[in-house]
């Protein structure tokens, strides 16, 4: 596990409108390395403006490295975009591009969901943000809302190794995208300046050494919470522990509050993720589905000292199959900053859910979201034990 770091200045950054511009001009002034991982790459407004920001940076000597999940990024990733950025010098290679050769390989929902940035060693990226533009996604009303975190300080080190490791794991065990050509991980100085004062760590999970780490983080926060809970979170299936300890909390008296996707984009989930409703409601626990626009955050906050923000859901696509990225941040500023945004949202686009309402719900309702349910856990089992392959 990796150990909390202190020194660290952050910048919160609310959805597109502020990661974006923040985004391309710290690739602009990169003079030895860009590092970048994303689950969606594509061709829209935004992810032409950064990949011209990448290839602008390969064609004036600095290298760049763009990780693309193979599956997350198909629709885009034999088109114009990708191939101007390798024909500038932007080494690009894709996590499991094979996915779409056989759809039932048990194996697909490993993917690369985590979304990375690494310029020089000074400044990183982390959030939910992939590269999309998310002010104009048809059917969603904008800005969809997400979070990412500007970092500076010795904490990326963290993110360099991470980072390095899952190139050199891509460079040596994928055998297409020509990636025999592909670079080696670039060695990175990262400084070791403290422009802040604030703890915090990188929490990855992976499918080998890390398989449980963002669960854990979460756990031991929830079970040591004295007075609040506050999550927003796209997708929302947690485990039986996971559960419990929210509902623990919430019967010994903590406020746990959990603000949740109301646009339906996946039926099964969203049907899944109702079933689970009554039980949390019974113990006590507030939730709210957010209906002004669509939510795509993943962030929590702990009694204002602690709070994590990342690409990691609360389902089992994140917490037991796919490579995910969190920092978990021991701030009273940022935790309450944190909850802010999110009470915001609450008082602005919510609708909360009732104990006694939903009790009212009919019977084949209430089939619908535990047959939902069985068949949603029953998907993750059979992709959960796939493979021995742990380390992709």
């Amino acid at each position: 596990m990796q150990r909390s770091i202190t020194g660290n200045a952050l910048t919160l950054l609310r959805n597109g409108r502020e990661y974006f511009p923040a985004l391309i001009e710290a690739i602009d002034r990169a003079q030895k390395t860009v590092q970048l991982e994303t689950y969606i790459f594509a061709a829209d407004t935004a992810g032409i403006a950064v990949s011209a920001a990448l290839c602008a940076a390969a064609r004036r000597g600095v290298l760049v490295y763009v990780l693309i999940d193979g599956y997350g990024s198909k629709p885009y990733a034999e088109l114009e975009l990708t191939r101007r950025m390798k024909e500038a010098g932007v080494a690009v290679a894709f996590y499991r591009p094979d996915v779409f050769s056989n759809v039932w390989k048990r194996t697909r929902a490993r993917r690369l969901h985590r979304k990375l940035v690494l310029i020089d060693g000074i400044v990183g990226f982390i959030g939910g943000i992939n590269v999309i533009d998310d002010l104009h996604t048809p059917r969603h009303t904008p800005p969809r809302v997400d979070f990412a975190l500007a970092v500076r300080g010795p904490v990326l080190w963290q993110f360099s190794r991470a980072m390095n490791r899952l190139w050199t794991i891509v460079r040596t065990t994928h055998t297409v995208n020509a990636v025999r050509t592909l670079p080696v991980a670039p060695r990175i100085d990262v400084s070791h300046d403290a422009p802040g004062t604030i703890a915090m760590r990188l929490v990855t999970r992976d499918n080998f050494r890390n398989r449980r780490s963002i669960e854990r983080a979460y756990l031991t926060a929830i079970r040591g919470a004295q007075t609040n809970i506050t999550i927003a979170n796209a997708y929302f299936l947690p485990g039986t522990r996971f559960r419990a300890a929210i509902a623990d909390a919430a019967r010994r008296g903590v406020r746990v509050r959990l603000l949740l996707q109301a646009r339906t984009e996946y039926v099964m989930l969203n049907l899944a993720s109702r079933a689970l409703y009554g039980q949390l409601l019974g113990s006590g626990v507030e939730i709210y589905e957010y209906t002004h626009s669509f939510l795509h955050a993943k962030v929590a906050c702990v009694d204002d000292t602690w709070c994590t923000i990342g690409s990691s859901n609360i389902d089992p696509l994140s917490l037991l199959l796919a490579r995910e990225a969190n920092v978990v941040v021991y701030d009273q500023y940022m935790s309450r900053l944190l909850r802010s945004e999110i009470e915001n949202l609450i008082a602005s686009g919510d609708t909360q859910i009732s104990h006694s309402a939903w009790e009212t719900r009919s019977s084949i309702v209430r089939a619908g979201h535990w047959l939902a349910y069985g068949a949603a856990r029953a998907l993750i089992t059979f992709f959960a034990f796939g493979s021995k392959d742990y380390r992709t």
